[in-house]
């Protein structure tokens, strides 16, 4: 093609040259070696146990290395696969520490030469098509909230998680366990997709976020018009049973979807068997008996909220107070339990034109206050804290919680579904589910305390999505950066850190 005005040409390179655009991306390789992620892919999913071709361990971790690369559909395997620097560090991981026998074993599950370093798409398709589950479509009736029943592959991955988290937790024990249980809606064009509360198609999975470990320590997929409070109390005795050795100590916080008072009396009375008492404080819903009950209160009885600005204390503009409101749901029983009830209030600021004060409605609760009208908001707690303690410690949930809905979705492939089967889906979360928490422990245990805040954009910049060309010396396989390349020490580090997570030999 003639040059023109052009100052450059694009060619293409005449022969393999190990050249690599993800040069970073081998300690993810090091880490998911370290933790045994393979190991317990392998011994929780047998989809493909003793047949020809890929391991579950190899199909599973590819998907998990296309979301951290930053891939988003399954087709983005052909640029992993186009990689040739990358795919020579991947081929060798496989094999790292494996006997001569066991390489052996690997090598005959391929009838001819095998020439790819990742699946096909087409193979990855027909894969994930295991986890759906057809026979539970046929339960679903119309206007009516149906979770389907997962097939034992699917469930697997539960089991997969929870044995990560269990070494994660071994590496860096935490005592407590806040669990931020929350909805997001993953909006999608599916054809057989439902529509959501908020008028648009999606699926709405349920989270359950572990705040000490910054983790999904449960997830459970489901259609976009299943309500997010939908069974939850089901959902958290599923994810207490998935916390690992070394936790003595459980408080939940949820939104207003979490107010249900078999939930709160679970927490409060029934007294799980493992943790006893939970801890709670759960968004409620601001009735007509609860704005009465605010209305009561005396100007003396509101509290400012107070936040730090430069070592300081400054007033948020919010106060809150201590309500007495007893719901109607449990005034009944003179044995019910008793909890707190802590209203927020904020001044509207903004004068609303004559005549425009009913002509809209806010997505948000008001009422007017003498002579003011302020936005209203409550919490339920069986906790002692004082209240603006308390309040402070809630709202923690929308900043980190909520965060990684954003990361799930935009960040990693969470945002971006493979196929109109639900149980397709529901893998395809999962998977990304296993990306997210590798990545969770890639930041807090291997890159430190300065990397926390970081999102995958900036990750990708620094440490993954480096320009390298691998190369073999003396049997030993190297990726080299450019010289003086400013994240070679990041990665020399990170490896350094990683090797000190290698367990230590028992005996």
């Amino acid at each position: 093609m003639a040059q023109g005005v052009l100052p450059f040409k694009y060619e293409e390179e005449k022969k393999d040259t190990g050249m690599t655009s993800l040069g970073g991306l081998p300690v993810y390789l090091d880490l998911a070696q370290v933790m045994g992620l393979s190991e317990t892919i392998g011994r929780h999913l047998h989809i493909r146990e003793g047949s020809q071709g890929w391991t579950d361990g190899q199909i599973i971790l590819s998907l998990i290395l296309l979301n951290i690369a930053g891939g988003e559909s399954v087709e983005d395997l052909k640029q992993i696969e186009s990689d040739e620097g990358f795919c020579r560090v991947l081929r060798r991981a496989e094999l790292k520490g494996l006997s001569r026998k066991k390489r052996r074993e690997i090598e005959r599950r391929w009838r001819k030469e095998r020439k790819r370093s990742v699946p096909s798409p087409s193979a990855v398709f027909r894969y994930l098509n295991v986890f759906h589950n057809a026979e539970e479509e046929e339960h679903r009736r119309l206007g009516k909230a149906f979770i389907p029943a997962p097939n034992n592959y699917l469930k697997a991955f539960s089991l997969v998680n929870s044995d990560f988290i269990k070494v994660a937790q071994e590496r860096a024990p935490q005592k407590t366990a806040t669990l931020d249980m929350d909805a997001t809606l993953v909006e999608t064009r599916k054809r057989d997709a439902l529509f959501s509360y908020k008028g648009f198609k999606a699926y709405q999975p349920m989270n359950t976020w572990w705040a000490e470990q910054e983790m999904i320590l449960h997830t459970e997929y489901r259609d976009g018009n299943v309500p997010a409070g939908y069974e939850q109390l089901r959902v958290l005795k599923e994810a207490l049973k998935l916390l690992p050795d070394g936790v003595e100590k459980v408080l939940v916080r949820s939104d207003t979807a979490g107010y249900q008072h078999n939930l709160l009396r679970y927490c409060e009375q029934e007294k799980n068997e493992r943790f006893g008492r939970i801890e709670f404080a759960i968004g409620c819903d601001v009735t007509k008996e609860f704005k009465k009950a605010v209305a009561e209160l005396e100007e003396s009885d509101w509290n400012p909220i107070f936040k730090e600005v430069n070592g300081s204390n400054v007033k948020t503009g919010r106060e809150w107070a201590e309500i007495c409101f007893i719901p109607s749901a449990i005034a009944y029983s003179k044995k019910g339990p008793v909890y707190r009830y802590i209203a927020t209030r904020e001044a509207l600021v903004q004068m609303e034109l004559p005549g425009m004060e009913v002509q809209h409605n806010l997505p948000f609760p008001t009422m007017n206050l003498n002579n003011q009208r302020y936005k209203i908001f409550g919490i339920v707690t069986n906790m002692n804290w004082d209240g603006e303690e308390l309040i402070h410690w809630y709202h923690k949930r929308c900043g980190k919680s909520e965060e990684a809905h954003a990361v799930m979705k935009d960040d990693l492939a969470g945002g971006k579904l493979p196929s109109g089967k639900f149980g397709e889906n529901a893998a395809w979360w999962w998977i990304m589910i296993l990306a997210l928490n590798l990545n969770a422990v890639m930041k807090r245990l291997v890159l430190g305390e300065s990397w926390a805040s970081k999102r995958m954009k900036a990750m990708r910049f620094t440490l993954i999505n480096l320009p390298g060309r691998v190369l073999e010396r003396s049997r030993s396989l190297i990726v080299r950066l450019a010289k003086g390349h400013p994240s070679l020490g990041i990665l020399l580090e990170a490896r350094r850190r990683i090797m000190e997570l290698v367990p230590e030999p028992s005996g």
